[in-house]
């Protein structure tokens, strides 16, 4: 089983974080429009043939921390000129003030995708490195990072979406989830599940309103849709965010979810007791039959998430992340040769993804954003005991490949949980419809967030 000591702080302690700066970051947009770019803006990678230099990088304490250290060593074999400093700082609390003061900046650094948006005009664009890989790179991760035609972060992660079902307790009670193709069907075998286990709530919904928002936007992102499009508008009132609400308000209002924070003490006992047998979430999500489920682990499996209509997606993203390269970094082209050499140098990702000293059986919380590192017959990872055996990375990378494309995320992302976030829950709570939410959020970002930036 893999040594996973920090993931839950990485995914939902420093995720949940983002609020902490959303306000700061909301109402200070890059000051990028379309027109303005230029070719000076533009990172290019270094002329020489061995390029020499030292190179600050930040990263958050932890395990990828430590799986990105381990990779420094091969990174320096293929450049012996350049050394890397790697720092485990607290990018969330340090980052906004180093890059407004510049003093002390890092040639590059970790960043959640919900955050590159609102730090855009302090980084470098990094479309003209990226050329030759972009076109195997994934698209949503692409647009998720793209500001006024610039593309600000390279990527990291892919997050699909998945279900993840026990299919234990399923079997138990004559269900085969693999039979589940779209959200009605999820819905009846919920009922089939709850008549034959009385007192159950089968599916999950999230009670956090920055994770629920969160996993609204995988919704949607199935749809083909986001919180805004590509020129920043909001869009919420449509048919898509309409449907989406309507079916979390049903498995509410009839009795069909468990509302519990993502792996707290009460999500975590409802999933070991077979009260919660459906979880539609990101990859990441087995972290849990991992290491938190001891009654249950080895009874979950993984399948892609149901379609909104028949034949329609059957994933979408939640949540990413990206490496950014400041503009007054003294040596951001050498930090790009880094990045290169992680995300799309074979003996990069391979160490990042594969069987290492920090993931025994290689890191399966989330699959490479470059479709050559991300091959369904080449797996990086191992099949997966505490998912009875499974070859998640098969599941991933298929469900990775159905994505939509998106739209970059707006640097108000976070603010909006304020809103959109909490009116959530407020349907949850039976206080709102479904129509309510999308009128009362869309009065609130627009109000509080977009018309004061």
């Amino acid at each position: 089983m893999n040594r996973h000591p920090s993931r839950t702080a990485l995914r939902v302690v420093v995720t949940g974080s983002f609020a902490v700066v959303a306000l700061a970051l909301t109402g200070c947009g890059p000051d990028i429009t379309a027109g303005d770019e230029s070719a000076s803006d533009r990172l290019q990678a270094p002329a020489a043939e061995q390029p020499a230099g030292e190179i600050t990088i930040w990263d958050r304490s932890g395990d990828l921390y430590e799986v990105f250290d381990a990779v420094i060593d091969d990174f320096e074999a293929k450049y012996p000129e350049i050394t890397v400093n790697h720092e485990a700082v607290d990018i969330n609390a340090k980052l906004q003030n180093t890059l407004i003061t510049g003093t002390d900046v890092p040639d590059g650094v970790f960043l959640d995708d919900a955050l590159v948006g609102g730090y855009a005009e302090h980084l470098w664009d990094v479309t003209d490195v990226l050329e030759p890989y972009i076109d195997d790179i994934a698209p949503q991760k692409i647009d998720a990072t793209t500001v006024a035609g610039g593309i600000y972060g390279v990527p990291f992660d892919l997050n699909p979406g998945l279900l993840y079902y026990n299919a234990a307790a399923l079997e138990a009670v004559g269900i085969d989830a693999t039979t589940i193709e779209t959200y009605d069907d999820l819905l009846a075998a919920a009922k089939e599940y709850q008549a034959a286990k009385p007192g159950s709530k089968p599916i999950h919904l999230e009670q956090s309103p920055f994770l629920g928002q969160l996993q609204l936007e995988m919704y949607a992102s199935q749809l083909g849709t986001s919180i805004a499009d590509s020129d920043g508008e909001l869009r919420l009132d449509s048919d898509e965010y309409e449907q989406i609400l309507t079916f979390l308000d049903t498995v509410q209002k009839e009795g069909l979810g468990t509302r519990a924070e993502y792996l707290s003490p009460t999500d975590i006992a409802d999933l070991d007791n077979g009260n919660q047998v459906f979880y539609p979430w990101a990859i990441w999500f087995d972290f849990a039959p991992q290491q938190l489920l001891p009654e249950t682990s080895g009874d979950w499996r993984a399948m892609p998430l149901p379609a909104w209509t028949e034949g329609g997606a059957r994933s979408g993203a939640m949540g990413g992340s990206s490496f950014v390269l400041p503009k007054d970094g003294e040596n951001a082209d050498l930090a790009w040769l880094f990045y290169e050499f992680l995300m799309y140098d074979e003996a990069g990702y391979s160490a990042v993804w594969g069987v290492n000293d920090i993931y025994p059986s290689g890191l399966n919380t989330s699959i490479p954003a470059y479709s050559p590192a991300a091959d369904p017959s080449t797996p990086l990872f191992e099949p997966i005991e505490a998912l009875g055996g499974q070859d998640l990375w098969a599941v991933a990378t298929e469900a990775g490949s159905q994505i939509p494309s998106g739209t970059a995320i707006p640097s108000w992302w976070n603010g909006a949980v304020d809103y959109l976030g909490n009116d959530l829950q407020r349907m949850l709570d039976g206080d709102l419809t479904p129509a309510e939410v999308i009128s009362s959020s869309t009065d609130g970002i627009q109000t509080n967030l977009i018309d004061r930036q």
